[in-house]
């Protein structure tokens, strides 16, 4: 990983509003600036990367139709996800841990595959 605004701090740093083209389609612009969205990432130093990823979703059918036709998406293929918005839904936010990138950080150790308890790698894809 190169060096970034993660190594600039030194210590978990939480970036916010990212750029819209770069994130997923659900997520909510930022009221007032269409070209940013309602996210947040938790980056950690030295490499670790992305511990936690969050962001608040878009509950209005409408503009998500049209996020979607913007982005060439066909909708047929997100019709359950469209149906939970089309008869109404209620601002909501979500977010993600990554548990072993976590510990990775969390105990100091040089690579994640040791905080997995089961890692797969080339010669190894069983437990």
């Amino acid at each position: 990983m190169k060096p970034g605004v993660s190594n600039y701090f030194g210590v978990p740093t939480f970036v916010t509003n990212y750029p819209a083209a770069i994130k997923a389609f659900y997520m909510k612009p930022v009221p007032g600036n269409p070209e940013r969205v309602l996210c947040a990432d938790l980056l950690a130093p030295e490499g670790y990367g992305e511990i936690i990823g969050g962001s608040m979703r878009e509950e209005d059918y409408d503009a998500l139709v049209a996020k979607m036709d913007e982005l060439g998406m066909d909708k047929s293929e997100y019709e359950f996800y469209l149906d939970l918005r089309k008869y109404g839904s209620v601002p909501h936010g979500g977010f993600g841990i990554g548990i072993e990138r976590m510990v990775t950080f969390v105990a100091g150790t040089k690579h994640i595959r040791e905080a997995i308890p089961f890692p797969r790698m080339l010669h190894r894809i069983k437990p």
